[in-house]
This record gives C-alpha cells, structure tokens and sequence, in this order.
C-alpha cells in the first residue's frame, strides 16, 4: 500500500471487493395464527424467500439486525437473544450474485402485526413453523430461497433448536 496509495481509504476504494458485512435475523414470532420464524418474500433481485436483513450501515451489527428486521417486518418490537452472540457467521464466496458478502445472523423474538415498509425490500412478511421451515430446507425447495446462503442459515437455526431431536 505504501507509495502509491494516500490513505487506507483510498486502497480500499481502489482495491477491495469484500466481503462487504450484512446482518440477517431469524425472528421468533406468533401472529395469532401461526407460532414460528419470519420470512420475506423480496421484491428486489435475488427474488425468493429471505430472512430480514441487509448491509450494514454505519452502526453496530446487532443495532443494524434489528433496524432491517424491524423495516423488512413492521414489528413493533424485536428483542435479540443475545446482542453479543450472533448464531453464525457466513461469508461464502457465492452466497449473493451480487456482491461477496459475509453476514452475521442474529436470533430475537418479534412482537406486533407484520407490516413491512413499503418502501424496503420486503413484498410480504410471514410466519412459518418450524416444520415449514424444515420443509424448506430440503433439497426440492431450494429454488424458492432468494440465496443459498438463506437455506443455509435456516439449517444451523433448526440444529440450534434441536429440531431432528423432536
């Protein structure tokens, strides 16, 4: 870097090409019809089911988990389990055809009516069980997750409940 840049933000600008960090957030939640996690359905490239999330901004990773989640969903009030533990740290090289990003993945419990700002990602918000969850993960429904890496976290998430021991 030395010579022929000024500055660490000059290299980066020039030079980097990530990972560039994001936050996701499994959401406990029932909406009096249902008890289980949240999904989006994304109205922006790469469609398909997600969990709410998005890049981070200019604030701490868990304050930011919950800023999307809270846009993505509408829910009045979101809870981390742990701001200080996130359930997993991912940063595969093809998670996201748009950009290499490396995610943490938080896990909180949401209260309220689902409403997401129309103005985010999010076309709709919804409760799956944890069953419906399972179902998702299994390969003949892969193509309905937005990204690989959405499946992925829904794994880990059902092994950090137990859910094959049920």
């Amino acid at each position: 870097m030395a010579g022929k840049y000024n500055s660490m933000t000059e290299y980066l600008k020039d030079n980097y090409k990530g990972p560039f960090n994001a936050t996701d957030i499994i959401i406990r939640h029932n909406d009096g019809h249902k008890e289980g996690v949240v999904l989006i359905g994304r109205k922006e490239f790469p469609y398909g089911l997600a969990f709410p999330g998005g890049i981070v901004e200019h604030m701490k990773w868990s304050d930011n988990a919950l800023k999307e989640g809270g846009e993505e969903t509408g829910l009045e009030k979101i809870i981390l389990d742990n701001p200080e533990k996130p359930l997993c740290a991912l940063s595969g090289l093809d998670d996201d055809p748009r950009a290499f990003i490396a995610t943490l993945v938080y896990t909180a419990r949401g209260d309220g009516k689902l409403h997401p700002d129309p103005k985010e990602d999010a076309k709709f918000a919804m409760v799956v069980t944890d069953d419906e969850l399972y179902d998702l993960t299994l390969e003949h429904n892969a193509r309905k997750w937005a990204m690989p890496r959405y499946r992925h976290i829904a794994q880990i998430y059902l092994d950090s409940i137990d859910y094959h021991k049920r």
